[in-house]
């Protein structure tokens, strides 16, 4: 099947039915094994501590106050 296949037969299904598979593929891009193999350590040490709740993100005015 192709992608196109499958657009077409997921247009077919009932807004809670979109909505759900939306949610699992939408879920399945924050897996970490889904990250760029590439990115540095760190990037990765990062993004699984803010996916834990161990750090929290800030508003672009925090950052750009702390750098004066």
């Amino acid at each position: 099947m192709s992608l196109d296949d499958l657009k077409r037969e997921a247009l077919k299904l009932s807004v809670d039915e979109r909505e759900e598979l939306a949610r699992t593929l939408n879920g399945s891009l924050d897996d970490e094994d889904e990250m760029e193999p590439g990115l540095p350590a760190e990037v990765r040490r990062r993004h699984q501590a803010y996916k834990e709740g161990k750090t929290k993100p800030i508003s672009l005015e925090e950052l750009l106050a702390g750098i004066d």
